[in-house]
This record gives C-alpha cells, sequence and structure tokens, in this order.
C-alpha cells in the first residue's frame, strides 16, 4: 500500500517533470502558494487535495500509484507477520520459493502438484504479501532484491532448520553431480564478504542455468538444491581444544 509520503515524493518529481511550481499550482488549486508550500512541508494531504493535483498535472490517482510502485526501493526482507503467513501454508512456501529461484509460472506447474487455478491463487498471494507483481497470463516481476533473504532467526529459517537443514544432510551426497565440502579458515573480516559476494555469483549463476536448461529433454536433467553458507564458527568439540592467545589450552591441558 502506498503511503501519502510516497504519493508526495512522487507528486513533486511529476511537478518539476511538468515545469510547474508551486506559484502555478497554487493558481490551478485556487489556494494560496503559502498554503501548498506548507502541504508539500509537512506531507500531510488528503486524497481529494492529491486527486485535483494529478488533474492539474493530467493524470490519475492510478498512474500515480504505479509510479510509486516503480520508484519504491525492492525490499530486501519480509515481516515477520508475512512470514508466517508464507510457512503456514507449504504450497504457498514452495511457490515463493520457486519465484525466488525464478520459475516460470509454467515451469511450477509442470513441476509440482498444482492446479492451474489453485497456484495462479497462491501467486495472487504472493503479491500481496510483495514478493512478486502479478502481471496478465500469470507472468510476474519480482519485488524483492536481488539481496532478499528470509529474516535470519523469523519463522521461515526456524522452519528450514528444524525441517529441512537435517532432511538435506541426511544424504551422502555421492551420487551424480553431488558433492559436499567444508573448508575452514582464519581470513581477514572483509575479505569474508569478498567471497560472500563470488558465492552470490555462484548462487545466481545456478538460477540462471535453471532457467536456461528448461529446454533439455526431462530425462537430461534431474532436481538439484545448492546450499551455501558462510559462517563465523567452530564446532563445539573443536572449540574446546583451541588455544588461548597465550598457547594455552581452553579447557584441559595440552602436551
Amino acid at each position: 500500500m502506498s503511503t501519502t509520503a510516497d504519493l508526495i515524493r512522487v507528486l513533486k518529481a511529476e511537478l518539476k517533470t511538468a515545469g510547474l511550481t508551486y506559484a502555478a499550482l497554487a493558481v490551478q488549486l485556487g489556494m494560496a502558494e503559502s498554503s501548498v508550500k506548507r502541504m508539500f512541508a509537512q506531507g500531510d494531504m488528503p486524497l481529494s487535495r492529491i486527486d485535483a493535483i494529478c488533474r492539474v498535472l493530467r493524470t490519475d490517482f492510478a498512474e500515480l500509484a504505479r509510479r510509486v510502485a516503480e520508484d519504491t526501493p525492492p525490499r530486501i526482507e519480509l515481516t515477520p507477520e508475512q512470514e508466517r503467513a508464507v510457512v503456514a501454508d507449504r504450497k504457498l512456501l514452495l511457490a515463493a520459493i520457486c519465484c525466488l529461484s525464478q520459475w516460470t509460472f509454467e515451469q511450477v506447474l509442470a513441476g509440482y502438484g498444482y492446479t492451474e487455478a489453485e497456484l495462479t491463487g497462491y501467486f495472487a498471494q504472493l503479491d500481496r504479501l510483495g514478493i512478486i507483481e502479478l502481471k496478465p497470463h500469470n507472468r510476474y516481476r519480482m519485488k524483492v532484491a536481488k539481496t532478499f533473504r528470509w529474516r535470519p532467526h523469523g519463522p521461515v529459517m526456524q522452519f528450514f532448520r528444524a525441517e529441512v537443514v537435517p532432511d538435506y544432510f541426511r544424504g551422502g551426497f555421492d551420487g551424480e553431480g553431488e558433492q559436499l565440502m567444508l573448508v575452514h579458515g582464519e581470513i581477514n573480516t572483509r575479505l569474508a564478504q569478498v567471497f560472500n559476494e563470488r558465492l552470490a555469483r555462484i548462487a545466481s549463476d545456478f538460477a540462471q542455468q535453471h532457467l536456461a536448461d528448461q529446454r533439455l529433454p526431462e530425462d537430461q536433467k534431474r532436481p538439484y538444491t545448492l546450499v551455501i553458507g558462510t559462517r563465523s564458527w567452530l564446532f563445539g568439540p573443536f572449540r574446546d581444544l583451541r588455544r588461548d592467545t597465550g598457547g594455552t589450552l581452553r579447557h584441559g591441558s595440552g602436551p
């Protein structure tokens, strides 16, 4: 939902584009210039006044709201309430993950047990939650940033930790095209962010390859899940064996 502040911000930009000063707008509205300036400065304007300004600009409220949506920075996370709504319905969560992985409506419908009407309803819910902007024929535009993530301690990640992580790591990682690798080391904290950016590019490459391979026959592809994580962490029993800065073992005695 567009806030009044968002609408006024876009109105200011539209007035500038149209070359309309506050003085000229005041004449069109039948108001004093000082009242117009105060109205914009306070950011408090009734919808009837916004409509009147739209008429001066030869536009309408719907077009103004569309401009606000286009100018609004993409969100990097959902609210806890929105995440609870997503995780409460496993089919909605799956639809969200597919959209975040850039699957088309047709790919989701072909790959999972949705009816067309059911999946359309889930896409509409994702639109209302602000994850996608649903367009005609079930096309969509992502409304979240490329750096979007689930809240670290939010409802979705709690579900992942409880249900997804144990199931994922239960596998042997010894099938065709599978691997599991854990690398531990101590590096500069600034460089850790550089590595994270590289890993993010790998995740993006993986998503793009998924899109490119959709034209392949079914017998030439299979589902894979890529899990990428970086954490300043050491396994508890190993942490107990670390020496402190003086060279002393933190638990027990050294050799």
